[in-house]
């Protein structure tokens, strides 16, 4: 029988938004560097953009298929194009964990509704996430195959997973769990979601500012420089984002300082923006 994974949003909220900044850093890197002098500049800019395209359409693709199969002799996890087969002799614990568990990516991609790839649980342990609104909970499959974290939508999914892998229900509740185990959120720092805000608002002002006043039929390559660091400062968000979060569960003053650097970053890319554009 075939569950699918938890309904979400996530897939078209991807393909939208991820088509949209794609589209403007490869386009704003073509318009701010158009000069024969600038190919190798332009080339080496272009380079990691594509290739971090390419590793978000492979996750993007998941994101449009998500489901688990439960047969005879095995389990089956289908994602994007690929499938996985766990064996029901390879399966030592099936989990129920509930509440909002505190991770972070080894290897993988996340955004709301959405995740894949390889995460430390705390509390848990390396998972392989293949799942939808993961912050409801998920089903643990801890086998020979590998561990893994899965998000269907019908309940009765893990008592057949259960019941076809001969094994009993252990429920983890994470948000029983100590601090010491589960270990500090950095979605629930107060501080960490104030720098984090900062470099958003920092980052739409900037967008909002360039969109206003820049002069768009300008020929000037001085001013068309200014789009790129537009670009620049869309990337080191992102880059960020991803970084700090991992940083912080192993240093808290790590993840600030990541934060507070493209805060800085940003705002000095404003101040030269403004006193090209405005106070000239």
């Amino acid at each position: 029988m075939e569950y699918r994974a938890k309904k979400s949003y996530a897939p078209w909220t991807g393909l939208i938004a991820g088509g949209l900044i794609f589209t403007f850093c490869i386009w704003g890197i073509g318009y701010s560097l158009e000069r024969p002098e600038d190919l190798t500049l332009k080339v080496m800019l272009y380079l990691p953009v594509i290739l971090v395209l390419i590793g978000f359409i492979f996750f993007l693709i998941g994101s449009f298929n998500q489901a688990y199969t439960i047969e005879e002799k095995q389990l089956v996890i289908h994602w994007g194009l690929t499938t996985m087969k766990v064996p029901w002799e390879e399966v030592s614990e099936v989990k129920e964990v509930k509440g909002e568990s505190n991770l972070y990516a080894i290897f993988g991609a996340s955004w709301s509704g959405y995740i894949a790839g390889l995460y430390q649980v705390k509390g848990i342990g390396p998972v392989r996430m293949f799942g939808t609104r993961y912050r409801e909970g998920f089903v643990y499959v801890k086998s020979g195959k590998g561990f893994f974290g899965l998000t269907p939508e019908d309940p009765h999914f893990i008592n057949e997973l259960a019941q076809k892998a001969g094994k009993e229900i252990e429920v983890v509740n994470m948000d029983e769990l100590p601090e010491e185990v589960k270990g500090q959120s950095p979605i629930k720092d107060g501080f960490y979601k104030l720098l984090l805000r900062l470099n958003i608002g920092f980052l739409l002002c900037y967008a909002i500012y360039l969109s206003i006043f820049f002069p768009w039929s300008a020929a000037d390559p001085a001013y068309k420089i200014i789009v790129l660091l537009l670009v620049l400062a869309v990337c080191l968000f992102f880059f960020t984002l991803g970084n700090a979060n991992r940083l912080y569960h192993f240093s808290p003053n790590g993840g600030y300082f990541l934060l507070v650097l493209g805060i800085m970053v940003t705002g000095i890319f404003i101040i030269i923006s403004v006193s090209e554009i405005s106070l000239k």
